[in-house]
């Protein structure tokens, strides 16, 4: 097995899934480590140290939110969840806990790969940080943190002070799915129960103002009942 391989490790109950995860993993050149228990999985985390984990939240001995917490204690390795559609709240919490993606079984191997490699690329590319004369660039898109400027396509587009702060902060963890509260509480500190529809509001106005109509998801995708996330190239 060579070495500079990228090791993933699945904690999957589920051996059908757990062995087609393993399968497309290692098809397209990955080392493919698997556990069936949470606390198995702990351990085979301590000691390969994986450079990504796809973990399933319902597992037979703990929950998968509870192997989020003991591996974010001590570590910033990307993890994917394997979720439910059902469990929304659920998936909620877990990228709330740290997770940095999601995926809604059934799903594809072609969706699975790009959740992998977006997770690996973030992880080797941390977000930017709004530093003074920092920009950000995602097509057409550019944003100046020093000058709190955004423009598409050259074009000055005038945003809203809470408008700038919610793409700004998408924009600073690219690839990674935002939750409504997260968003919320970096943009007005609390939350309450308007702010959702409060956040929805803005972000209808910002796609508006840079251009995209409704469906278009050129810059930000909604996961719906989630939060958004700022696509990659």
């Amino acid at each position: 097995m060579s070495n500079n391989k990228y090791k993933v490790l699945i904690v999957e109950d589920d051996r059908n899934i757990s062995n087609f995860i393993q399968t497309v993993l290692e098809a397209n050149g990955y080392q493919a480590l698997s556990a069936e228990r949470c606390q198995q999985g702990l351990l085979v985390f301590a000691s390969h140290i994986p450079d990504l984990v796809v973990l399933d939240l319902g597992l037979p001995d703990m929950d998968g939110e509870d192997f989020i917490r003991m591996v974010r204690a001590g570590s910033t390795v990307p993890i994917i969840v394997l979720s439910a559609r059902s469990e929304e709240r659920d998936k909620v919490t877990a990228l709330d806990l740290g997770a940095n993606d999601y995926i809604t079984k059934p799903f594809g191997t072609a969706e699975l790969m790009a959740r992998v490699r977006a997770a690996l690329r973030s992880s080797r590319h941390p977000s930017p940080v709004a530093a003074p004369s920092s920009t950000f660039a995602l097509k057409d898109l550019l944003i100046d943190y020093d000058r709190r400027q955004v423009s598409v396509g050259g074009n000055l587009i005038h945003l809203t002070q809470t408008e700038y702060n919610i793409l700004a902060f998408l924009s600073q963890h690219i690839g990674k799915v935002m939750t409504y509260s997260a968003i919320i509480r970096s943009v007005w500190g609390s939350m309450d129960d308007g702010s959702i529809k409060k956040l929805q509001v803005n972000m209808a106005n910002i796609r508006k103002k840079l251009g995209c109509r409704p469906g278009d998801n050129r810059y930000v995708i909604n996961e719906l009942g989630v939060g958004y996330r700022m696509l990659e190239e």
